[in-house]
């Protein structure tokens, strides 16, 4: 029998304790003859407990603690590591809104000016799925996103994720990528899951599908990404989006979690956690990534942080394979940020100090 959705919820890949010693290295090399760092504060929490896990900014001095970032660092970074303000201050370009650049950066499949025109099959579709709210919040059934019918607008909200991967230095991928040296699509099986996983439906699975086809043909979700001195990149609702809506998928490179335990990636995600835990799987947004890896984590140890979620994070099986998949769990407002909980209901993974 498959578990119940609050069952199969996941933390991101647990982060390995610090290694001190590359710390207390990366402090000496800092450190010059007249400055003292023994002082120094997370600019996050405003603490300068936990020094051995306070990195300094190689550009602005600035330090945070290691889980004190959002998303959080896993592991100290080898050589030289700035901070969020930094990178992407003096990184941020915004992507040019040049429909021509924005179709080749997302690789749109069809002619340019179809961009303009929403398919009428797909709204008949997200009609259907729309009138039927209550029957599909009792069976538990996703939604597919509704775009937004201005297609001006639909380029802005291209645009301000490109800027934002551009400024990551990552490329778009809108699939699991399996790349050569890493994990082999082989090695994804669902039945593999220690606890099981659970299997969606297949008018859940056809509902993912169109979410893909609708990216591909540039009808976008509405989603913007804005830029947070605090926060770094993060999403924002740029329309009213309803409960159960599909997000977006959680997609990036899959590797084994053995091979990534000490990896500098800030935003990996577990994919399939093995009974053995040889075969377990992550997946690494570093390089090529959607928009789900700027959708930021809640503080899970306030009532404020935790009234902030709302998207859930799930894995499923679909046709044998574990997808992570980001989920409206309420109404979301337009303007509204979004968030879920990194932990699940597993509580591993340091949250405390978020914003």
């Amino acid at each position: 029998m498959a578990p119940s959705t609050s069952t199969v919820l996941r933390r991101r890949t647990v982060a390995p304790k610090p290694v001190s010693t590359a710390l207390r290295k990366k402090y000496k090399s800092r450190k010059k003859a007249d400055e003292d760092y023994s002082d120094s504060c997370c600019e996050k929490c405003g603490s300068g407990d936990n020094a051995d896990k306070l990195l300094l900014c190689d550009n602005c001095d600035m330090g945070f603690h290691l889980f004190c970032l959002n998303p959080l660092l896993p592991s100290v970074p080898q050589g030289s590591w700035f901070c969020p303000s930094c990178v992407y201050t003096n990184n941020l370009n915004q992507f040019p809104l040049v429909q021509t650049k924005i179709v080749d950066f997302f690789r749109i499949q069809r002619p340019t000016n179809s961009i303009d025109k929403l398919n009428p099959d797909c709204q008949k579709k997200r009609k259907r799925s729309s009138s039927s709210l209550v029957v599909s919040k009792k069976r538990r059934r996703l939604l597919p996103f509704n775009p937004c019918e201005d297609p001006t607008r639909r380029l802005e909200q291209m645009a301000s994720l490109a800027t934002a991967l551009t400024t990551a230095g990552a490329e778009f991928s809108n699939e699991l990528t399996y790349m050569s040296g890493m994990a082999a699509r082989s090695a994804n099986r669902a039945a593999l899951e220690r606890d099981g996983m659970q299997v969606l439906p297949k008018d859940d699975i056809e509902n993912l599908h169109l979410c893909k086809k609708m990216v591909e043909r540039g009808e976008w979700p509405p989603l913007m990404v804005v830029f947070d001195p605090k926060e770094g990149f993060t999403v924002e609702a740029d329309r009213f989006i309803r409960d159960l809506t599909i997000i977006t998928e959680y997609v990036g490179d899959v590797d084994y979690l053995k091979n990534r335990e000490t990896d500098d990636g800030d935003s990996t995600m577990t994919l399939l956690t093995a009974g053995d835990p040889s075969k377990s799987l992550v997946i690494c947004p570093d390089k090529r990534s959607n928009i789900a890896r700027f959708i930021n984590g809640i503080n899970n140890h306030t009532r404020d942080g935790k009234k902030k979620q709302n998207v859930k994070c799930v894995r499923f099986d679909v046709n044998g394979e574990s997808r992570v998949v980001l989920i409206a769990s309420r109404d979301i407002r337009k303007g509204e940020r979004l968030y879920y909980d990194y932990n699940g209901y597993e509580n591993e993974y340091p949250t405390e100090h978020f914003v």
